[in-house]
């Protein structure tokens, strides 16, 4: 069984995996479109927010579906 600080270390690393690799896999969608003229700071700071999201979400998944995973041995005994 994990520590609480083992978890905590863990989590972070993985927070800050899948939000470099949701930024990554931002920089290549074409926003320009959908921004207004003179609006270029307002996008950035939305695709920042929005990549934290997802980057947030994805990893929070993949950290339950590991304890999920880890808790399957419970269901044996």
């Amino acid at each position: 069984m994990l520590s609480i600080g083992q978890v905590a270390i863990m989590s972070i690393i993985s927070h800050i995996i899948f939000i470099y690799i949701t930024w990554r896999l931002m920089q290549t969608i074409n926003f320009e479109p959908l921004i207004r003229k003179g609006r270029g700071t307002e996008a950035k700071i939305l695709v920042l927010f929005l990549t934290i999201v997802i980057g947030t979400s994805v990893s929070r998944f993949f950290l339950e579906f590991l304890q999920w995973s880890q808790d399957l041995v419970y269901l044996l005994q």
